[in-house]
């Protein structure tokens, strides 16, 4: 398969990513689109015009070859596709450009008199010699336009090269015509001119597309090709393509880790700002998780690789920037719309133009002249690359500073957040909560053991307190240990039935705390977190534990940029109601839930969307999974390899909560772009089609100024790349 990509089908579903060539406008896009719609067992399709790529997802019907097919009858190529570049390729924008200034070395001679006439100088060429400059322009460096305007007539369809081909052909033909009857005044410059600068405008434009996917450029440079591998006692290096899960890694000093792993042996500080935005070197020592394309500091590591190829975080990020770049956003679809008529409205329009003049009586000349002003000045480019080439670069620079965009669904949605929930432990607060009192009748060690005991495996944050401050005691056995989510655990230690949990558990279990009720309050009005360790068949609680977590250094002024976005700040939590409220207070939150259950926050997201609000849900990506679902955008925050990259809207690649409201400007920040270029696009059209219809235009001003119009759309979303968060530094 040398032009598609198909990743592995998910049950029946399929998904190609397919590079496509010879698309010039939007028209062509909406044409492989509608001819891809069409094909038996496909889903969805999505081509994108600035990344030159089509997404298309069906079942099992659908194959490569069919795909590759059914763009080829719609009159356009295939390509690999290589996301660390743009579409083309350094050697052949070297071409391109020597080719067009051959065309305007002939091109010279043909505007020298008009050139000399604007001095006070009189200069004119005999109509063979401009026959004879104009002839290989318009055939050869203009050849480019006539097999794309064929391609689409023959796929039913009309695009940009319909109309700069018409267009040109127009004023050459008009001056054969005039030459042929001995005329003086030709218009052989005139279509030789707009060849050049449409050959010059796309060059500019594929230039400047080339910089939108420095993002994954940047990226895909961080792959090493060979790695230090131990095998039986010796090291070897093999290409990083051999590596296999459990090799263990020798990473020297200022080496680049080969893949995903945990540090076996070593310490040192790891570079990986290009993975997760984090300016500071990471400090890393056994057990700890290292990215693979980091930087090794000057500590020797040994690492055991737990992810290689497309498993990789590595990989993993590189297409989810890669598909957020081909995505298209809701807003596009009106583009689509228009685009899809546009051009036959063109031709209507042209041959209106004609008619009209020769009813005024103004003769074929101005007639012919005036209508190829007018299809050269509609040709779609800017409508196409408006939308497209803004998420591109929007999504680029997010993947800079450590926020990664699945889609432009989900950039559009961060751009339109009213209300932004957050989980407590892990999002605004650090996330390694300390035991800091147990006020019981038992022995403190025996309470500590049991508690110890139960919480043994268990992965949440107050369960590791519970382990690491009982390092000290031994932990008896347990039997029947079960899960309560979103309540505690329960399990059988020593021949006692023990629950181990939060108030709501002990009132469901009906258990007595009220000997321990007192000490538990005030733990609470210290903004302690409590749990409650209760025999549950005698139904009486034996112990209660105080957890405390500072909240994170920058929660305070990322809540504070939310405030000044206009976004309210809500924080859903399982926590007793006590503590919570004691944090929201200290942080600055809006308003609190408390003492909720998974489904209870799910349906407090629920109730804020009845409300017409457009709701972000804030979790660790894992615990929180029924709410980053439920609201409209879920955004996983976490560090190295846990986050949840697969399934979030947009994955925080820190757990830094000022990247929060830096996500909903940068996709404000990117939607102003998309309605800058928007408006500029529709406005150029809009004013310039009637403009030329009547005059105002020549066909080589028409030329120009769409030329200008492309790469102004272009240059005007890469302007993104000088955003800066507003409210603090991210880096």
């Amino acid at each position: 398969m040398t032009s598609l990509e198909a990743s592995a089908p998910a049950g029946s579903e399929r998904h190609f990513t397919v590079g496509v060539t010879g698309m010039t406008c939007a028209a062509c896009a909406g044409r492989i689109e509608r001819v891809l719609k069409r094909m038996p067992g496909v889903a969805a399709a999505n081509v994108n015009l600035a990344t030159e790529i089509a997404q298309v997802d069906g079942d099992a019907r659908v194959t490569s070859a069919a795909v590759e097919a059914a763009i080829a009858k719609a009159g356009y190529g295939t390509r690999p596709v290589d996301h660390s570049g743009a579409p083309e390729d350094q050697g052949k924008l070297q071409r391109e450009l020597v080719s067009i200034l051959i065309g305007a070395v002939l091109t010279l001679p043909l505007i020298a008199p008009m050139l000399v006439e604007l001095v006070g100088g009189h200069l004119m060429l005999s109509a063979w010699w401009q026959l004879a400059l104009a002839t290989p322009v318009q055939f050869w460096l203009g050849a480019p336009f006539y097999r794309g305007a064929w391609k689409a007539l023959r796929g039913g369809t009309a695009n940009m090269d319909v109309l700069v081909a018409l267009g040109t052909s127009a004023a050459f033909g008009l001056s054969l015509y005039l030459m042929a009857g001995g005329g003086v005044h030709l218009y052989f410059e005139s279509a030789a001119v707009i060849i050049v600068l449409v050959r010059l405008g796309k060059w500019l434009e594929a230039r400047a597309k080339r910089r939108t996917l420095k993002a994954l450029e940047a990226l895909e440079s961080l792959r090493p090709t060979e790695a230090l591998v131990r095998r039986d006692g010796a090291d070897a290096a093999v290409p990083v393509a051999a590596l296999r899960v459990g090799d263990l890694l020798v990473v020297k000093p200022g080496a680049r880790i080969a893949a995903d792993g945990v540090v076996a042996e070593g310490r040192s500080a790891v570079d990986q700002s290009l993975l997760t935005g984090e300016s500071r070197p990471v400090d890393v020592e056994a057990e700890d998780h290292v990215i693979g394309g980091a930087v090794n500091g000057d500590g020797l590591l040994l690492v055991r690789v737990t992810a290689v190829g497309a498993e990789s975080m590595l990989s993993r990020i590189v297409r989810m920037v890669a598909e957020a770049q081909g995505a298209k956003a809701p807003i596009q679809r009106l583009v689509d719309k228009i685009s899809a008529v546009f051009v036959p409205v063109v031709l209507v329009i042209a041959l209106l133009t004609v008619a009209g003049w020769l009813i005024a009586g103004q003769g074929w000349e101005p007639a012919v002249l005036h209508a190829v002003a007018v299809l050269v000045i509609a040709c779609p480019c800017a409508l196409g690359l408006a939308t497209p080439t803004a998420i591109m670069v929007g999504t680029g620079v997010g993947a800079k500073n450590g926020i990664l965009i699945r889609d432009a669904v989900a950039l559009e949605t961060a751009g339109a957040t009213t209300v932004m929930a957050f989980d407590k432990t892990g999002t605004l607060t650090v996330g390694k909560p300390k035991l800091t009192e147990i006020v019981t009748d038992l022995p403190r060690d025996r309470a500590l053991a049991l508690a110890t005991a139960l919480q043994q495996g268990a992965n949440h944050p107050l369960a590791h307190a519970v382990v690491e401050a009982a390092s000290h005691v031994t932990a008896p056995p347990v039997s029947d240990l079960r899960s309560l989510p979103g309540r505690g655990v329960a399990g059988r230690v020593d021949g006692q039935y023990l629950l181990l949990g939060n108030g709501r558990l002990m009132q469901d279990a009906g258990i007595d705390v009220s000997v321990l009720r007192a000490a538990a309050q005030t733990l609470q009005d210290q903004g302690n977190s409590v749990s409650y360790l209760a025999d549950a068949e005698a139904r009486r609680a034996l112990a209660v534990l105080g957890f405390g977590d500072a909240p994170k250094p920058t929660v305070k002024q990322a809540l504070a940029a939310l405030r000044a976005l206009g976004v309210r700040t809500l924080m859903l939590t399982g926590d007793n109601e006590a503590a919570a409220r004691h944090l929201a207070a200290e942080i600055g939150l809006d308003d609190v839930r408390a003492e909720l259950l998974p489904a209870d926050k799910v349906g407090a997201i629920a109730a804020l969307k009845g409300k017409g609000e457009t709701v972000a849900m804030v979790g660790d990506g894992i615990n929180d999974a029924p709410a980053l679902a439920a609201a409209d955008l879920g955004i996983a925050m976490a560090t190295g390899t846990d986050v949840a990259i697969e399934t979030a809207g947009i994955a925080l690649m820190r757990g830094d909560p000022l990247l929060a409201p830096a996500a909903i400007d940068l996709a404000r920040a990117t939607k102003r772009k998309i309605v800058q270029n928007l408006v500029w696009a529709f406005l150029f059209n809009v004013l310039g089609i009637p403009l030329a219809a009547i005059g105002g235009l020549t066909p080589i001003v028409a030329g120009a100024a769409m030329a200008l119009s492309s790469v102004t759309v272009v240059t005007n979303a890469l302007s993104l790349n000088r955003w800066r968060f507003r409210f603090g530094e991210v880096r």
